[in-house]
């Protein structure tokens, strides 16, 4: 079956599948990983102490792989200056580059110039025109069902992606919701053309960061098993429920603010639960799709799985 669409082409891969930039997780083996089943992998910049890291990182993944992978920039990060990192990506020659989270046009601004294809994910309708508008190549839209931070207006991903798909000239990429080839075939039937995880990519053999307990949740819990946090602070990010979560809610619920909350919702918190296991010591970014978990493969069996899903499905549409 042929699977290309602009989004292969313009990225050079042979399925349109992308990994989300997961931070404190997507670094070279799993970034690797992916790109050599098919697909873009992902390396996350901001979560590495120094750009120095991020250099290390990426020639990890050449060596790895001879295929293309993207680094993601999680720029909302109160303020965090990236512009070092983004030089070292430039340097590096990485083909292309991902920007979640805040405002992308100084890093717009960054790359003028640079052959570097440029993707932007977007939770509005609004927010994937004002990309086009500033040079993106392709927009990844989330839907309210996806892990990590999400869009202020909880549109789901079944409203959100044909809405975008109506308002921009280029690809669509859907994200929220989506975890195996049920979820590529009805993307690609709302006008997008491929699919971003974040959520689904967790639960491999070569998210080797992610401690067991973090991948067994995935596969034991349901779409009923998580919660959004951050909200009050106009940030909404959807996490795994458990009494970390409920002492957030908690706060937000009592009106208190970053500064209250800082602490609960900090990197450390997160790479407690997600590093260490600790279930009751920090919090872990789920999505809704964590329903649809049933195990934990190799990067290589769950394409193996979502291209055999989905070539049935078009089987029998052709029927």
């Amino acid at each position: 079956m042929n699977w290309n669409t602009r989004v292969t082409e313009l990225l050079k891969i042979k399925y349109p599948i992308i990994q989300g930039g997961l931070a404190h997780l997507a670094y070279s083996e799993l970034a690797a990983a992916v790109s050599n089943a098919g697909g873009l992998g992902q390396v996350t910049a901001m979560s590495l102490s120094s750009p120095e890291k991020l250099r290390d990182e990426i020639q990890k993944v050449k060596k790895l792989t001879d295929k293309p992978f993207g680094v993601n920039f999680a720029i909302g990060q109160h303020g965090r200056p990236f512009s070092h990192y983004l030089n070292v990506a430039i340097e590096e020659e990485v083909p292309v580059i991902s920007m979640t989270g805040g405002n992308p046009a100084p890093i717009f601004d960054q790359l003028k110039g640079v052959n570097v294809k440029k993707l932007v994910l977007v939770a509005a309708k609004r927010q994937a025109v004002k990309a086009e508008e500033l040079g993106a190549d392709a927009v990844m839209v989330v839907g309210q069902e996806g892990g990590g931070h999400l869009g202020r207006d909880d549109i789901g991903t079944f409203v959100l992606v044909p809405q975008v798909a109506d308002a921009v000239s280029i690809p669509v990429i859907a994200s929220g919701g989506i975890g195996d080839g049920r979820g590529l075939m009805a993307a690609l039937s709302l006008g997008a053309e491929g699919i971003e995880m974040g959520t689904r990519f967790v639960a491999t053999k070569e998210c080797v960061h992610a401690s067991e307990l973090y991948k067994n949740r995935l596969v034991e819990g349901t779409e009923n098993d998580t919660v959004v946090i951050k909200r009050t602070i106009g940030a909404p990010a959807r996490v795994i429920a458990n009494s970390w979560s409920e002492k957030i809610l908690e706060i937000e619920k009592q009106n208190g603010g970053y500064e209250q909350l800082k602490d609960y919702i900090s990197g450390n918190a997160n790479k407690k639960y997600i590093y260490e296991g600790k279930d009751h010591e920090g919090f872990a970014w789920a999505g809704q799709v964590m329903g649809l978990i049933k195990d934990i493969p190799s990067v290589q069996e769950l394409f193996q799985q979502i291209i055999a899903e989905g070539e049935s499905i078009r089987g029998k549409w052709n029927k």
